[in-house]
């Protein structure tokens, strides 16, 4: 099976729309990324990455209704496909591999 890559940033932003569940769109999904990871994040960066993510077929999206506090603008919402699923749990099982392999004295502090 090919294995899928993702960049740092769009595993981010893919997980962040998996922990949003039904409220992910791009306003929530840089809100929750600043909130969870201390990083300041433009929108426009945001917005770009889930297109590229929608595109890469890791991401659906459906527009919402539109509402008057938007000025009658509508709002994507994104969900996470099978396809995103798999990456995710491709990435976090690299990661753990990783992590298992580093030796224990590694982290330690220096000094006494």
């Amino acid at each position: 099976m090919k294995r899928t890559f993702l960049g740092e940033f769009e595993e981010i932003v893919l997980l962040t729309v998996a922990i949003l569940g039904e409220e992910a769109y791009g306003v929530t999904v840089t809100q929750e990324l600043e909130q969870k990871t201390g990083r300041a994040v433009g929108f426009s960066s945001i917005h770009t990455t889930l297109q590229r993510l929608e595109e890469k077929g890791f991401l659906s999206s459906k527009m919402g209704g539109a509402t008057a506090e938007r000025g009658g603008r509508r709002k994507r919402f994104f969900e996470v496909t099978a396809l995103g699923r798999r990456a995710l749990m491709e990435v976090k099982q690299v990661r753990e591999e990783l992590w298992g392999a580093l030796p224990p004295n590694m982290l330690q502090l220096m000094g006494g």
